[in-house]
């Protein structure tokens, strides 16, 4: 089976449809090896061949699983992985560290636990911004000159970290979270991108599961990290179903389910926005990969997508809690409104 392919900056041609990663380390829920191991096999199967990790996902764990199944299929993959990121999720000590000495040392890591020579896309996950953008991107480009990275990506940069990255070295991808719930990139971001010929890379395009519609109280991740934002909080929690409410009458009209109408409004978005879009929904379950791959073959109606598009104004809550006021482009953006 294969999805249709796109292109993210000038050569990179990745499937459409992208597989998070994330969701293999335990952060929504416990899953075994196997279990791992038989939904990245099944993806490539179904044609979604790119690959999203970190090396801060499960301590590299993600890497090293996605590396056990690169070691017999790694010509039907597009492996994208980031750094930047260290300290642990427990304790709230992560931080970003970007210098040129990290970068370097990130890299062969990464590749040690994927078990590659190259990396397709390597990506700067946040910004440390005590670091010039030029100095992080000059570096990652000596990865390239040295063959151990095919293209370079940018993860949560505000357009200005964007256009100063790409005068350095060509920038082939932008992720940011993106999704009908979440779309303060599109202010400035993705317009940068657009003009620069970057691909846009959504993360979280379910809203971390609550657009699928599968969380009907906060209970259900009681005993997981979504509990402590405020999306998902108290009366934002009630507030915001509204929104599934609409995914969800949209979608008995289109025989498909919320998540799947989510996604392809992102589809439907890359016309209006002027650039590439893959979305990279994580899952540790085969049927709900099935899922998102149907999101591909859905077309919206022009009255559904509007419908669609005013559903962020009703929205409750920061899309990011951190408490590092540079952890996102749009808390960076905040927290320079407020000093101006």
């Amino acid at each position: 089976m294969s999805l249709p392919l796109t292109t993210l900056g000038d050569d990179l041609s990745v499937s459409v449809l992208g597989f998070g990663a994330m969701a293999l380390t335990g952060v929504y829920g416990s899953s075994t090896s196997a279990e791992n191991l038989a939904v990245l096999h099944h993806a490539l199967d179904s044609g979604v061949t790119f690959i999203d990790t970190s090396d801060m996902y499960g301590a590299g764990e993600s890497e090293r699983t996605i590396g056990e199944v690169a070691a017999t299929r790694r010509d039907e993959m597009t492996i994208a992985t980031k750094f930047g990121i260290i300290g642990r999720t427990d304790d709230r000590s992560l931080r970003a560290r970007n210098d040129p000495a990290y970068v370097r040392q990130a890299i062969n890591a990464s590749l040690t636990r994927l078990g590659i020579d190259t990396i397709d896309l390597y990506y700067l996950h946040r910004r440390d911004v005590t670091i010039p953008i030029e100095d992080v991107v000059g570096a990652m480009a000596e990865l390239v000159t040295a063959g151990k990275v095919r293209h370079l990506g940018l993860s949560e940069a505000t357009a200005e970290e964007l256009e100063a990255a790409h005068r350095v070295h060509p920038i082939a991808a932008i992720q940011s979270e993106g999704s009908v719930w979440s779309r303060d990139v599109e202010r400035a971001v993705i317009p940068a991108a657009a003009r620069l010929g970057i691909g846009f890379v959504p993360y979280s395009p379910l809203g971390r599961g609550f657009l699928t519609g599968t969380l009907t109280a906060p209970a259900v991740f009681a005993n997981d990290w979504r509990s402590g934002l405020t999306r998902f909080s108290g009366s934002a929690f009630t507030t915001n179903q509204a929104i599934v409410d609409t995914l969800t009458a949209i979608a008995r009209t289109q025989g498909a389910t919320p998540a799947q109408i989510a996604l392809a409004w992102l589809y439907a978005a890359a016309a209006r926005l002027g650039l590439p879009v893959v979305p990279t929904p994580g899952t540790r379950r085969t049927t709900r990969l099935d899922e998102n791959s149907g999101a591909t073959r859905l077309t919206l109606t022009d009255e559904q997508i509007s419908a669609l598009d005013k559903l962020s104004a009703g929205v409750v809550g920061n899309r990011s809690d951190f408490h590092d006021p540079n952890w996102t482009s749009d808390q960076r953006e905040r927290h320079d409104a407020e000093r101006a």
